[in-house]
């Protein structure tokens, strides 16, 4: 079970991305100290958007969601899960103004560049993989906007959004859309707890369980740990 994400998990990690953030984060020497405020506040924000990011992929029981939502383990079932993770993460920082909602750019912008290292190393013919991320690309900006409505709605409304995009139109066990619009409420409830100028430093996210021991309990996360550059 399994078996394609665990590959890509152990081929992709976070230590992958630190290269490729660093060359983001540069600082051009000349500018006015004002200029290296502002720069070293977005810094700050790109590192941490890196860190939510990859909270989606790594800190995701993606197995469960396989299981329980009988869900076939391929690259699009992956893209499907990340999307809506993504998009929870999306709707809280969206909250927080202007530095949140660059936050969100940045997330967007690695979930795609993580998307098309991940199709590289499946061997994806290039041309073929440039042709399914503008595929997935409509797809998400679809989905965001369905998921959008839909939390907004009620609970009927937030199940059809998962019907169209999660379960692309072919759930038939109920069951499986009750669990799901319960993991979507708690869990908005859940990161909306969090504080957001915590959120904005350190990026730190953890998800709830899928299927909850304690069904009563969503308890209020603890403050992360970050240093006084905010990492």
């Amino acid at each position: 079970m399994a078996l394609l994400v665990r590959v890509l998990r152990n081929q992709i990690s976070i230590s992958q991305w630190v290269p490729g953030c660093s060359r983001l984060l540069l600082v051009s020497r000349t500018q006015g100290q004002q200029g290296r405020t502002l720069s070293g506040t977005f810094q700050k924000i790109k590192i941490a958007a890196l860190r939510m990011y990859t909270s989606c992929v790594e800190k995701t029981d993606f197995e469960e969601f396989f299981l329980r939502c009988q869900m076939p383990d391929t690259f699009n079932s992956w893209f499907l899960i990340t999307l809506l993770h993504v998009w929870m993460c999306l709707v809280r920082m969206k909250q927080e103004g202007r530095s949140g909602k660059y936050m969100c750019r940045i997330i967007v912008h690695f979930m795609w560049e993580d998307v098309e290292q991940r199709g590289r190393i499946m061997g994806v013919n290039s041309y073929i993989l440039k042709k399914n991320m503008m595929l997935m690309t409509n797809n998400f900006y679809a989905a965001i906007l369905g998921y959008d409505e839909g939390i907004l709605s009620d609970d009927r409304g937030l199940a059809a959004a998962l019907w169209r995009t999660f379960f692309n139109q072919k759930c038939e066990d109920p069951r499986q859309l009750e669990l799901l619009v319960e993991y979507v409420r708690k869990q908005i409830q859940y990161l909306d707890s969090m504080n957001g100028e915590d959120l904005l430093l350190t990026g730190e996210v953890s998800w709830r369980p899928l299927v909850e021991k304690n069904p009563q309990s969503v308890l209020k996360p603890h403050s992360p740990t970050y240093n006084d550059e905010g990492l």
